[in-house]
């Protein structure tokens, strides 16, 4: 099935955003995701709602006002993906965690039992 007029488009704006990605990944590494910690020891996750909220207060500021430059909106739409890269990467970590503790034996008290449907 072709494409409409804004599918075209939403296709072209999301590959210029993942080629500014891994530009910026072989260029710098993957410092976002992977940070070398020489003084934060804070969480990826949190590193990037960091430089989320810097971006934002620069725009609130009038450094980086959004009508005047393109690649203010790019760097936010960035690390958004990054950022939804690296809550991912840590809700993977945890599921082992989850699952361990999932299978502990779990003790419904009795009170809460006649609420329960009971089969034959």
């Amino acid at each position: 099935m072709a494409l409409t007029e804004s599918e075209i488009k939403i296709s072209g704006i999301c590959d210029d955003i993942k080629e500014l990605l891994l530009s910026k990944n072989r260029k710098y590494g993957n410092s976002a995701l992977k940070p070398c910690r020489v003084f934060s020891k804070s969480s990826p996750v949190e590193q990037l709602l960091v430089r989320i909220d810097d971006k934002l207060n620069r725009i609130m500021q009038g450094a980086g006002l959004l009508a005047e430059d393109e690649d203010v909106v790019n760097d936010l739409i960035g690390y958004l993906v990054l950022l939804k890269i690296g809550m991912h990467e840590e809700k993977m970590k945890n599921l082992p965690k989850v699952f361990h503790e999932g299978s502990k034996h779990v003790t419904i008290p009795s009170a809460h039992l006649k609420d329960i449907p009971q089969e034959d």
